[in-house]
């Protein structure tokens, strides 16, 4: 995926916020990116203007998001619901945003599947059983039969990382989904989501705040300020010779 001069505006009563004001940056097949910057930012803007997520009063106003090829800014509800979910997912900050509190595990599942690929109810719970261990999740088949709200806050963002997976999408944009999370469960998803991608070639943005987790993650680096992008490149590079204030 390639974003180029990303400008996501909120036009409010009290005037224009410019939340994502320019930001280019670039994400290769396996390749951890990780966008960091503090609360305000605009970075958690900037991944949902990549799936289309952004709700009035935003809008995307200008720029380029290309994915495989296809631009993505201008694409109507219905062509991006193919993408989205199939080629491209989102792990939020809060897993309640992707979990449905009144229907039980399995059925979520499913249903995030079968949205996208004509299987079988039983192909579909096989698929669910298997990314469940995937992300540690011991006795799946009893999980699966479980509801969100008998899970820990740590189990229930290990099963919205599974859902993410679910597909075998191109990319995953990570929405600071471990922040909530004590430091020894943190170190557990982030290993995890890093061997996900790695054994599946799927891209990964991992949007925080945290340069530590950066800089055990990710590839790359993206630092954001003010809504633009201050700087990139390697991790290690960037970390050793910030050039910027706030790295």
């Amino acid at each position: 995926m390639v974003v180029e001069d990303l400008q996501t505006f909120f036009f409010t009563k009290a005037g224009v916020v410019k939340a994502v004001n320019g930001v280019s940056f670039a994400v290769s097949k396996g390749e951890v990116l990780g966008l960091v910057g503090e609360s305000g930012s605009g970075k958690s803007v900037t991944g949902f203007s990549v799936l289309g997520l952004v709700d009035p009063p935003g809008e995307i106003v200008g720029g380029s998001i290309r994915f495989q090829g296809r631009e993505l800014v201008g694409l109507d509800d219905a062509a991006m619901r193919e993408i989205r979910g199939a080629r491209i997912a989102m792990i939020f900050q809060d897993p309640m945003m992707t979990l449905n509190p009144v229907l039980r595990i399995d059925t979520q599942m499913i249903e995030a599947i079968r949205a996208h690929a004509r299987v079988s109810r039983a192909a579909a719970l096989a698929r669910a059983r298997e990314v469940l261990l995937k992300v540690g999740i011991a006795s799946p088949d009893e999980r699966l039969k479980s509801y969100p709200h008998q899970f820990s806050g740590g189990m229930r963002q290990r099963v919205a990382i599974a859902i993410a997976f679910l597909n075998e999408p191109d990319l995953i944009i990570a929405d600071e989904p471990t922040t909530a999370l004590d430091v020894t469960i943190q170190a557990q998803i982030l290993y995890e989501a890093q061997t996900l991608c790695r054994e599946s070639g799927t891209a990964l943005v991992w949007i925080t705040h945290d340069l530590t987790v950066v800089a055990g993650l990710a590839d790359r680096i993206c630092v954001m300020y003010a809504g633009r992008d201050v700087e990139q490149g390697d991790v290690d590079d960037v970390l050793d010779y910030p050039l910027h204030p706030y790295t």
